[in-house]
């Protein structure tokens, strides 16, 4: 189930999210450096006091402070994914550090049903081999509880993903994401044979109708927190582009001596927090459907560059 100890994966995701944010903020860093240019050129010709080059000379050292504090989660996270693939910390920091994108999580077979998947969960694998102890005839009828439902149907009504599809198979045919009520199992079913078995049957059908249960819920707050993310990262796409475009109107007005330097530092202090954030909920969404992939019974194996990489995708 969820929660524990960080998964392999997610801590890949996160390096990879930390380097986003380390290219986000080096850009920033230069965006200042050209405002200062400018400004100390506008001031050598008298068109600016001397404490608006101080000020800018200010907010760039408080963005350039804030580079050595993604540096060390960034090390730290490099540091932890090689301790958790069992090799000494710095193993791969070479071939991690060519920065990659924040992966997307690759498509999900369209043709399995969510029965294919989720039987492959260590805790439904072990109910069910319980069950069919306890009884054989009802451990050949297990199938019956699961739907018949495609994969690709269930996961239609899902999420609708904005950007680079995560799964195929009609993925953006409904955004009616959190009134998913999806329902796997025949639960009347499961029901009606609990209350007809005795002794150890009765035992194994119930523990394996719980089993059944966190799994549903597993798979539900995944999808439910995929979605959430997706929505979050693409309003911040949306905003990312007005407020460019808003840094642009500030700094032309300025120039013009229509507008104070303030609005053009505060515009790019917004730039600078939109874009962290939308790095950081790319983070959160590609780390979300990689909690569907485990909630499903699925591994992620994706073609890879790296040998950090072929070893976090196998886990």
């Amino acid at each position: 189930g969820p929660g524990g100890r960080p998964r392999p994966a997610d801590t890949y995701i996160t390096i990879r999210g930390l380097q986003a944010r380390l290219a986000i903020t080096n850009r920033q860093v230069k965006t200042r450096q050209d405002l200062l240019e400018k400004v100390q050129l506008l001031h050598e010709r008298g068109l600016s006091p001397d404490y608006e080059v101080r000020q800018i000379e200010a907010e760039l050292l408080q963005v350039q402070a804030t580079v050595p504090i993604l540096q060390t989660g960034l090390d730290a996270a490099m540091n932890a994914l090689d301790v958790m693939l069992g090799v000494p910390p710095g193993t791969h920091r070479g071939s991690l550090a060519e920065t990659g994108r924040i992966p997307h999580a690759p498509a999900l077979a369209s043709t399995g049903t969510p029965a294919d998947l989720l039987r492959r969960r260590p805790d439904l694998i072990v109910a069910e081999r319980r069950l069919a102890a306890s009884n054989a005839r009802i451990g050949v009828a297990i199938s019956e509880y699961y739907p018949k439902l495609s994969l690709s149907a269930l996961l239609g009504s899902a999420t609708a993903v904005s950007s680079g599809n995560l799964f195929t198979g009609g993925a953006s045919q409904s955004a009616g994401v959190l009134g998913l009520r999806w329902r796997l199992f025949d639960f009347g079913r499961v029901n009606a044979r609990i209350s007809q078995a005795k002794g150890q049957e009765a035992e194994a059908l119930a523990a394996y109708r719980q089993s059944v249960l966190r799994a549903t819920e597993d798979v539900e707050n995944a999808f439910s927190s995929l979605a959430n993310r997706e929505t979050q990262a693409a309003m911040l796409d949306k905003g990312e582009a007005a407020l460019a475009s808003a840094r642009q109107s500030s700094f032309a007005s300025y120039s013009k001596g229509a507008a104070s330097l303030i609005e053009v530092l505060r515009a790019d202090e917004k730039m600078l927090q939109v874009a962290d954030a939308k790095a950081q909920a790319r983070v959160e969404s590609a780390q979300a459907a990689v909690a569907v992939f485990k909630a499903l019974g699925g591994g992620w194996q994706t073609p890879t560059t790296t040998s950090a990489e072929d070893k976090v995708h196998t886990l």
